[in-house]
């Protein structure tokens, strides 16, 4: 069967769509009238959001699949778009994470996450780039991270996964590039985000996890991807914090080192025990947890700046020269004893 003949707005499809994140770019593109197709491993979430996004009235489908599995992706893939027609922005958004020392990991915990929060993102960029070709238009985005730039403690399967994901978006890009392709693939690095991940992910610590720093609503992340498929840069940042860290790794890693050494360990674990009767959804959902925001709003903000990370570096490239020459020119001018 071919896909179906496009009518108004875009198709979409958003991968780890269930809930966190993804959940709330499928209601930011459902909102302004696009066709979305969803998926994610847990159907019965995906059927329960579908059913969250029918009053706009916006076609919505969805495809249950594990992105760790190729042709479960690609399976998915196909069956969206001929319910939904050939796609026009593929959002890879499925991750999972660990919270634990490197010491404490188990290889098939470090296989799992990297297959579910690297790999997922390759099958979903070979899914969208079988559809898009074709038709020789379309933008992926790639939900990364500021930890794709500086790794973290107690969480080093999902640190080493971001930079692979920059890695391999570098790397595609410019074959998209030499190809003349009108196809654009785009990165968006995060701060900390209040999704449902810190309730379900799996834990080695005696604490429960807490995001580092102060969190920002996965809402705020899906206004930033909409907007993102309508620009034109290779790759955004969002929020001060990712700024922050990205600048201050590039400048300063040694010291990020230390730093991160004394704070990063505390500073991402809450004062409440792990119980023992915690669910963790490493290797299956956990049906009854997932929604859009996580266990942090009373403190998560509502809003971020996002700016083009080549604007960023240049900004700070310029306020270093300005700084160089303001201190030359100090230097220049100081009184000199006869």
């Amino acid at each position: 069967m071919s896909p179906r003949v496009r009518e108004t707005g875009r198709t979409v499809i958003v991968t780890g769509a269930s809930a966190g994140i993804g959940r709330a770019i499928a209601q930011r593109f459902a909102r302004a009238g696009d066709r979305v197709g969803l998926i994610a491993r847990d159907a019965a979430a995906l059927d329960t959001v579908r059913d969250e996004l029918k009053p706009l009235g916006v076609e919505i489908a969805v495809a249950p699949a594990d992105v760790a599995d190729p042709d479960a992706v690609f399976a998915a893939a196909e069956a969206l778009e001929r319910q939904l027609g050939p796609v026009d922005v593929w959002v890879n958004d499925a991750m999972e994470t660990v919270f634990s020392p490197f010491a404490e990991m188990t290889p098939r915990e470090f296989r799992r996450v990297t297959e579910v929060t690297y790999l997922g993102f390759v099958h979903g960029t070979m899914a969208a780039l079988r559809s898009m070709r074709p038709h020789r238009r379309g933008c992926i985005i790639q939900i990364g991270s500021a930890l794709a730039y500086r790794g973290i403690p107690l969480q080093s399967a999902y640190c080493g996964a971001k930079h692979a994901i920059r890695g391999f978006t570098d790397a595609l890009r410019t074959e998209l590039i030499n190809e003349k392709s009108s196809i654009r693939i785009t990165m968006i690095d995060l701060p900390a985000v209040n999704t449902p991940q810190f309730d379900w992910a799996r834990v080695h610590m005696r604490h429960a996890p807490r995001p580092m720093g102060k969190p920002i609503e996965p809402e705020v992340v899906a206004d930033a991807v909409f907007r993102a498929a309508r620009g034109s840069w290779r790759e955004y940042w969002l929020g001060l914090p990712t700024i922050t860290l990205i600048i201050g790794n590039t400048v300063l890693p040694g010291f990020l080192d230390h730093y991160l050494a004394k704070n990063a360990v505390v500073g991402q674990q809450t004062k409440a025990l792990v119980g023992p009767n915690r669910r963790d959804n490493l290797e299956q959902p956990v049906t009854p947890l997932h929604r859009t925001r996580g266990s942090f709003s009373a403190e998560a903000a509502a809003s971020a700046p996002m700016v083009p990370a080549d604007v960023a570096r240049v900004g700070v490239v310029a306020a270093g020269a300005l700084l160089f020459f303001a201190l030359g020119a100090a230097l220049c001018a100081w009184p000199r004893r006869g």
